[in-house]
């Protein structure tokens, strides 16, 4: 039997492949998944460096909106839910050169816990700010590399 770790990562691979090929590209790795918060790791690699050989400003985006949507996609499989997902705002600080590979984690889980529920209740698209930090964990475990509010837009497919 498969961990839920390891079905999350399936799913990230087929939605990628079939759905989102710049995710398949990139090839993000769900680490943790719990009710609280997710963890991604995107590899630095020749398809994600620029030109200084650290990581890329849009393959760091893709870690974000990984980070960002899968818990909700996650907490609406888990509910038996189909939802409309997207992100409507995206804010980004580049703090420094992501130089390895980078562990990006969103901690929002309660907050996408009361999103789902008020789109249950209202039947309306709901907005709110998620954040997600991302780190070199090989480089230097404590310090930020970038920082990433997305505004995370859900509403309960009829």
């Amino acid at each position: 039997m498969l961990s839920s770790v390891k079905k999350a990562n399936l799913y990230l691979k087929s939605f990628g492949f079939f759905k989102v090929p710049l995710i398949w590209l990139c090839r993000p790795k769900i680490i943790s998944l719990d009710s609280q918060s997710v963890a991604v790791r995107m590899p630095l690699k020749r398809k994600t460096k620029n030109h200084l050989n650290s990581m890329y400003f849009g393959a760091l985006a893709i870690g974000a909106d990984v980070a960002g949507g899968f818990m909700a996609m996650s907490k609406s499989s888990q509910r038996g839910i189909n939802i409309s997902l997207a992100f409507k705002e995206v804010e980004g600080k580049f703090l420094k050169r992501a130089e390895g590979d980078v562990l990006f984690e969103c901690s929002d889980g309660k907050l996408i816990d009361q999103m789902l529920d008020e789109a249950i209740e209202t039947k309306q698209r709901i907005n709110r700010n998620v954040s997600i930090i991302a780190r070199c964990p090989n480089i230097d475990s404590d310090s930020h590399v970038a920082e990433f509010t997305l505004m995370l837009s859900v509403k309960v497919k009829e």
